[in-house]
């Protein structure tokens, strides 16, 4: 294959790739507690020096490259807007840390909390996964308990006096968190309880989604483009290998 062809289909698949990621968070731009993705691109070497067949830096026309790629693709956590729902099982978390849930025997984390009641009184998310207190048990909050209020710590204190207070932790490490779907995280390093003098919880209010319309929108059209621009150099240089071979096959 001509090496400016296969460039060109390179930044082309590139450019495809990250156009999926901003496309997944466009359509969860109404999600509650949803993290952004972002694509890193990153230069690559040319395909025979990645298959160890060519050595780089020998001042041979691989080192030219490989054009670029998609290396991995990050979760921007910067917090999202809040707002005002006045529903007693909303929770947003100000700040640091994550809402812990159990979806069969494994835990998550999760910053979504639109939460709901079953009529055990059981804190779930909206997928039907147990909230957990700070001592790994389920959060109950009893139906038949009367009014209850929630503390700017997490803290939920019942009528009858009774009080339980949500789990919020932190990862070692933001870049040990994994997304598995449903809006959930796994932490592949472990966790630890956000510090009791850091725990700020807003009753009543959700965190919405971390991706930005019009800041997506035009990445979105940047990578339309660069795209557009990738399929018509690989047009072009087709058209060029074409008439060379015609006019050699003439000849």
């Amino acid at each position: 294959m001509p090496y400016g062809l296969y460039l060109s289909a390179e930044g082309a698949h590139a450019q495809d790739l990250r156009m999926r990621v901003i496309a997944n968070n466009m359509a969860n731009v109404d999600t509650v507690g949803f993290k952004r993705e972002l694509a890193t691109m990153q230069a690559r070497y040319a395909q025979a020096i990645e298959d160890g067949m060519v050595s780089p830096g020998l001042g041979k026309p691989e080192d030219i490259g490989g054009g670029v790629l998609v290396r991995q693709t990050k979760t921007d956590f910067s917090p999202g807007p809040l707002k005002k729902t006045d529903i007693p099982t909303d929770f947003a978390i100000e700040g640091d840390g994550f809402f812990v849930v159990r979806k069969g025997d494994q835990t998550y984390l999760t910053r979504a909390g639109d939460f709901r009641l079953t009529a055990a009184g059981q804190l779930q998310t909206q997928q039907g996964y147990d909230v957990l207190d700070e001592t790994g048990a389920p959060m109950i909050i009893s139906p038949e308990g009367g009014p209850w209020r929630v503390s700017p710590d997490g803290t939920i204190t019942m009528a009858g006096g009774d009080v339980r207070t949500l789990a919020m932790v932190m990862p070692a490490s933001m870049n040990e968190l994994t997304k598995v779907g449903e809006n959930l995280f796994q932490a592949s390093g472990g966790t630890q309880p956000v510090p009791a003098d850091q725990r700020r919880v807003a009753g009543g209010f959700l965190e919405m989604s971390g991706v930005r319309p019009a800041q997506e929108m035009i990445a979105l059209i940047e990578t339309s483009r660069m795209m557009e621009a990738n399929i018509n150099m690989m047009k072009t240089q087709d058209q060029m290998l074409s008439g060379l071979v015609n006019r050699v096959l003439k000849v």
